[in-house]
């Protein structure tokens, strides 16, 4: 068996990685081929500290049979590519809100810099027949610079995040040097059909790739063969999780400290991507439109902290507070409080023990690549009395949890509508939604992302 490299922004031990997400499904493939992981090794050096532009200390450590490679970044290699290009242009963009993108030239310097800097340190760690896992927005133009010094191995990437239509992408400056540099990839993977059908359309009208049927585009002299493969969560480990004595506990108090009342439930990063400030608004419009929910439905809404230096989430940070006080001071009780609004972490031990004291789930991105807490929701409940989801019709997994409450988030009123559905739908129809959507993502869980997106890239000829 070949061995796998994967290379992501950053890297995780795969002998001590948390239940979900990409760490479980490469530590996985990586264990099995003895494989290494390459990435940004977490320091960003001053130049006092010897830090140069497009230089980097390269760091080998083992944990088992896994080689960890990192690399240290200079501080200005690092606010460009990372704070600048990466989440200032792409992150925005691809999230069709070109209105927040910061088109600074120097930024896309320092993002091309860091994806050469990469290619330099990890090219002669390669063996000749590696197959090569590159992951995220960070890393686009990874497998072109590997290409251009001599690298012949079989690379997939992978992007997590959502694809916009070709016009929203042709808005990026130097978009068609961007998007060539797919082309370097033998398999390029997509969460949703609607990011794989933005692609296709991208290639062959600005690129004017030749479509070579079963998903494959020949162009700058190169075919490339791109897929949709919606990743998944490990069902077992989060039922797992659940048993463990935080969520047990959490559930416990959950459960008496609501015992009269419905509690609904948001569990985000705050992100103007996640639509939270139209999901108060929607709460808002539950209460006032149908007041049998008053002194009832609580909604208790985790935002973690994201990259509060921005000023766009120090805003949206700003608006939260404002509709999450609003609405408590139209319609609070002394002894209820409509919005339960936290601006930190939850422990993830406690994860299961929430989503399994709650009546409603609520999903509600305006744009999203995929969305794992709703998977992750749907794991927690109570088969014999489960709680109902709500999902955005904006987010990747839509395309999978067809049994959820699908929503535009934008329309406040039917999404409050659907709120209201959820919070009096019948228990035979909410048990037999929850054992569709519990199936699904039995069927198609991380495991069966990476083996499916690894034998895609095994059968997918290169050139």
């Amino acid at each position: 068996m070949p061995r796998l490299v994967a290379v992501s922004n950053r890297v995780a031990d795969p002998r001590n990685v948390a239940a979900g997400g990409l760490a479980v499904a490469l530590s996985e493939a990586l264990r099995q081929t003895g494989g290494m992981w390459f990435g940004w090794s977490g320091k960003a050096l001053d130049a006092s500290q010897g830090g140069t532009p497009g230089e980097g200390e390269l760091h080998l450590q083992q944990a088992g049979n896994v080689t960890l490679a990192t690399v240290d970044l200079c501080r200005e290699d690092h606010d460009s590519y990372y704070l600048g290009y990466s989440n200032g242009v792409l992150w925005p963009a691809f999230h069709y809100r070109l209105d927040l993108a910061d088109f600074d030239s120097n930024y896309l310097n320092g993002y091309r810099r860091v994806n050469q800097l990469f290619a330099r340190k990890l090219a002669p760690l390669l063996e000749p027949d590696d197959v090569i896992w590159i992951h995220d927005y960070h890393l686009i133009p990874l497998a072109a610079e590997l290409r251009a010094i001599g690298c012949g191995q079989r690379i997939g990437f992978f992007l997590h995040i959502p694809l916009p239509p070709r016009l929203i992408l042709a808005a990026i400056p130097q978009h068609d040097w961007l998007m060539r540099a797919l082309f370097a990839y033998d398999l390029v993977g997509f969460q949703s059909h609607t990011d794989l059908e933005h692609f296709s359309r991208y290639v062959q009208n600005e690129a004017f790739a030749e479509p070579m049927g079963e998903h494959r585009f020949r162009a700058f002299h190169r075919t490339v063969r791109a897929e949709a493969f919606p990743i998944g969560i490990d069902v077992d480990e989060f039922a797992e999780l659940g048993r463990g004595e935080e969520a047990r506990e959490t559930y416990e108090m959950m459960r008496a400290q609501y015992a009269s009342r419905r509690l609904l439930l948001g569990i985000d990063r705050l992100d103007y991507s996640k639509g939270l400030p139209q999901r108060l608004k929607a709460f808002y419009r539950l209460l006032a439109e149908y007041p049998e929910n008053r002194n009832s439905a609580t909604l208790v809404q985790i935002a973690a902290p994201s990259r509060e230096s921005v000023d766009a989430y120090a805003d949206l940070r700003s608006e939260m507070e404002q509709l999450s006080g609003a609405i408590n001071g139209e319609f609070g009780e002394l002894d209820w409080m409509p919005v339960r609004y936290i601006h930190r972490t939850t422990a993830r031990k406690r994860l299961p023990g929430l989503c399994r004291a709650s009546s409603v789930a609520l999903v509600t991105p305006l744009r999203d690549g995929m969305n794992l807490v709703a998977k992750e929701f749907i794991a927690a409940q109570d088969p014999e009395d489960p709680g109902v989801l709500v999902l955005s019709r904006f987010a990747g997994a839509a395309e999978q949890l067809k049994e959820a409450l699908l929503v535009n988030p934008y329309d406040t009123m039917t999404t409050a509508q659907a709120i209201q559905q959820a919070l009096h739908m019948p228990l035979a129809e909410r048990q037999s939604r929850h054992q569709k959507l519990l199936e699904r993502i039995r069927s198609q869980d991380v495991h069966w992302w990476s083996q499916e997106f690894l034998r895609a890239l095994s059968e997918t000829e290169g050139g």
